[in-house]
Formats: C-alpha cells, sequence, structure tokens
C-alpha cells in the first residue's frame, strides 16, 4: 500500500492519533516530524514511517511547508493529512502552492477513495469534496475520528532538506509555556461544558467550570460571553473561536445563534440548558432543560457527585 504522510506538530496531540487512525484506511501511515517527538505513541497507533526534519522546530510553518513538498515529491504519498489548526492550516495552504496540488480544509471524515466531509457556510450544510488536481491534501477538523491503536514498529528516517533562506526569515527565539489547570485541552476534550450570556458574569462562570470538572471536561464559552468580558478569549467557541467536536457538548445560557453553533454543532451529542424555549439552540440539542440554569446545574452537579 502506499504512504500516506501525516504532518505532527510540536508533540503528538490527540488528533495526531487521530490522522494516525484515519490514514490507516487510505494506505500505509508515515509521520512527518520537526523536532524530537514521542516516537513510541506514533508507533503504538500505527506509523510505519517516522520521517525526522530535524532543526526546524526554531522557525515558524515556511521551512516546514518546504520539507514537507520535498517529502511528497520523492516517495508519491497517496494522500497527506494535517490537523485543522492554525498552524496545520497554514502548513497545508503553502504546500498546495508549492505542489500546485488542491487542497480542502477542515473535513470531519475522509473516505478511502479520497472523498472528504465538510460542514460549510457555518455549518448550515455537509458537502462531499475531493480534490481534482494532485494527491488528496485534506486538513482533518480535530475529535472527527475515534483514535485507536495499531502497534507498528516504525522505520525512522532522517530527511536531509535544502531550506530556501527565504523560509528562515522569521525564526522562533524564545517560548513561553503557557501554565495549565487540570482541565484537558479544549479542542481535544471529549466533554466540553460552555457558558453563554445568561451565565450573567464573570463570578457566575464558576458554576460552568464546576460542572466541567465533575464530568473531567473543559471550559467553552460564547462570543457573547466573550464580549461582555466573562471568561477569556481563547476559550471562545465558534465561527471566530475554536471549533470543538466533543463526545458531550453542554450549553448552558446560549442561545444558539449561528455563530457559536458553527464551532460546536458537530458535537456527537448536545445538551442545552436555556430559560427561554424558544431560544435556536434548541433546534440543535439532542437534551434540552427549559429552566432557569442557576437552578438546573446545581441540582445536576449534586446527583453527579452522588454517582461518584
Amino acid at each position: 500500500m502506499a504512504e500516506v504522510l501525516v504532518v505532527v506538530e510540536a508533540g503528538v496531540k490527540k488528533v495526531t492519533l487521530e490522522l494516525l487512525t484515519l490514514a490507516r484506511s487510505l494506505g500505509t501511515p508515515s509521520a512527518v516530524v520537526f523536532a524530537e517527538s514521542e516516537t513510541d505513541k506514533l508507533a503504538e497507533y500505527g506509523a510505519e514511517k517516522i520521517y525526522v526534519a530535524a532543526g526546524l522546530g526554531d522557525y515558524l510553518v515556511a521551512p516546514k511547508a518546504s520539507a514537507v513538498a520535498h517529502l511528497v515529491r520523492e516517495r508519491k504519498p497517496a494522500a497527506v493529512l494535517l490537523a485543522s489548526t492554525q498552524e496545520g492550516k497554514e502548513i497545508a495552504a503553502r504546500l498546495a502552492v508549492k505542489l500546485d496540488n488542491g487542497l480542502i480544509t477542515d473535513a470531519v471524515a475522509l473516505d478511502p477513495d479520497g472523498t472528504a466531509t465538510q460542514a460549510i457556510f457555518a455549518g448550515s450544510v455537509i458537502v462531499k469534496s475531493r480534490v481534482t488536481r494532485g494527491l488528496p491534501l485534506v486538513t482533518i477538523r480535530p475529535n472527527s475520528v475515534a483514535p485507536s491503536p495499531a502497534p507498528a514498529t516504525p522505520v525512522i528516517e532522517q530527511v536531509a532538506v535544502e531550506i530556501p533562506d527565504a523560509d528562515k526569515l522569521t525564526r522562533v527565539v524564545e517560548r513561553v509555556t503557557e501554565k495549565k489547570g487540570e482541565r484537558p485541552e479544549l479542542t481535544e476534550a471529549s466533554i466540553v461544558v460552555s457558558g453563554g450570556r445568561g451565565i450573567g458574569n464573570a463570578d457566575n462562570f464558576k458554576l460552568v467550570e464546576e460542572l466541567a470538572d465533575l464530568l473531567g471536561g473543559a471550559v467553552g464559552a460564547s462570543r457573547a460571553a466573550v464580549d461582555s468580558g466573562f471568561y477569556p478569549h481563547q476559550f471562545q467557541v465558534g465561527q471566530t473561536g475554536k471549533t470543538v467536536s466533543p463526545q458531550l457538548y453542554v450549553a448552558l445560557g446560549i442561545s444558539g445563534a449561528i455563530q457559536h453553533r458553527a464551532g460546536m454543532q458537530t458535537s456527537k451529542t448536545i445538551v442545552a440548558v436555556n430559560k427561554d424555549p424558544e431560544a435556536p439552540i434548541f433546534e440543535l440539542a439532542d437534551y434540552g432543560v427549559v429552566g432557569d440554569l442557576f437552578d438546573v446545574v446545581p441540582q445536576a452537579a449534586e446527583e453527579i457527585r452522588k454517582r461518584e
């Protein structure tokens, strides 16, 4: 079977394991890394080969795109998969230009023949797309695939690539690690609890955090809540924020405007709590509770504690 290149961003994240799982349905997975990485984890999820383009971790995306383009020309893979993250989509775009290749972004599924499923127009339309020029070059939305192990013994190959000087004009001179709590990363969490304008104020977001912690999930917020100063922007879910697709999405005091729905409507199960029975979020929810969230959420939290 032909190789399928999976581009690995810094560190092996959950989405990387999803890409390796998906790659196995298309061909033989091969991981492309740009710095020292968790090769054991890549092997556990089926990477038959690991290409190491060392020395590029201190640069932004341009040299990485050149390295992947070199591998594509040399190895002629069946497809190239990247995560639909800020970095992944920029590498993919540069790669498409370098190879004069088509590109599909934000796919939520990919068939063995390269046909991708996308949610477009803020998620209001589901379409099937295929690259008609070149090989399937696709970015996959995180949480679209359930990662499954398939242990392999990969061959590790160092890749020497002549990177143009123009690609090295911007260099990373310092990295500051953001302090993180015990909650999972928002875009990778299997459970997300989000609060909207109905939360009322920043102090009341403790209610959202409490429920998220009881469920072992991440905290999100609607644009209205972020714009009102209730919660930081990096936790915004929506068209202008982050896209999530967890197994369970709990929307508290969120009306369900199309901007927000675009970032969470591919969630497997959606639970909404809103005192307005006409709120658009109920059109999307699998389970809805019409009521005051300040009464409903504490009751739900108490039930969860009883079952721990």
